[in-house]
């Protein structure tokens, strides 16, 4: 995976990073706030005996740096590459730094953000709720039916999802208690509470969400 993130701003001002599916390795200083026991996520399987910076943190460090003094409502152009498309819109800054932080997080090799690497390997930028859902739902899904083709127990009920983003929101709000503190402006704070509302779309109001999906479809066909 190769993904490009550019960010071309209304005062000539540019900046880009480059998502691959390896994870950030930690510089020899780092914040304190990276460090794996500050704000340390409730179901971190991590010790901090064996494993001294955050995974998550460590990778979206570099965003928080560039942003962190940043007002999230200003308006940007991002131009996303990968190497099949490009996708550029102009958009708020929260929008596309969501798009971005929520990549980073999904390949910095925090054990339990790893879940959503499979999706991240098809990245969709800018994704609306209902895309959030329809990915989601999809994966998952097609992980059930690859399931029960090696003769394992399929969940066509989609309970899983619902567990696994109960976790992930734990992992968001950690997060978000360990850039509170370094933010200056609000974009990089924004940017996690929008990506945490689309989990909790998932944990507390998958059905419906699913019936929302379901009426839509219904009326294309």
């Amino acid at each position: 995976m190769n993904v490009n993130y550019r960010f071309s701003f209304q005062d000539g001002r540019t900046v880009a990073f480059k998502v691959t599916d390896q994870p950030a390795q930690a510089v020899t200083k780092q914040p304190s706030w990276v460090r794996l026991e500050h704000c340390q996520c409730s179901n971190c399987p991590l010790k901090a005996s064996e494993t001294e910076h955050c995974p998550a943190a460590t990778e979206i460090l570099p965003v928080v740096e560039a942003f962190q003094a940043d007002d999230a409502y200003q308006k940007v152009e991002v131009t996303v590459t990968d190497e099949r498309r490009s996708y550029v819109k102009q958009t708020a800054l929260e929008e596309s730094l969501r798009s971005l932080l929520g990549l980073k997080m999904a390949t910095s090799g925090c054990p339990v953000l790893a879940e959503l690497k499979p999706m991240a390997m098809h990245h969709l930028p800018f994704a609306t709720t209902d895309e959030f859902i329809m990915r989601s739902v999809s994966h998952y899904l097609l992980q059930q039916y690859f399931a029960k083709r090696n003769h394992q127990q399929p969940d066509w009920e989609l309970k899983g999802l619902v567990e696994r983003n109960q976790r992930l929101q734990l992992v968001n709000q950690a997060l978000w208690q360990r850039i509170h503190s370094v933010c200056q402006g609000d974009s990089n704070l924004k940017a996690l509470l929008n990506f945490f509302s689309l989990a909790s779309s998932v944990s507390f109001s998958l059905e419906s969400q699913l019936r929302k999906l379901e009426a839509k479809m219904a009326g294309e066909a």
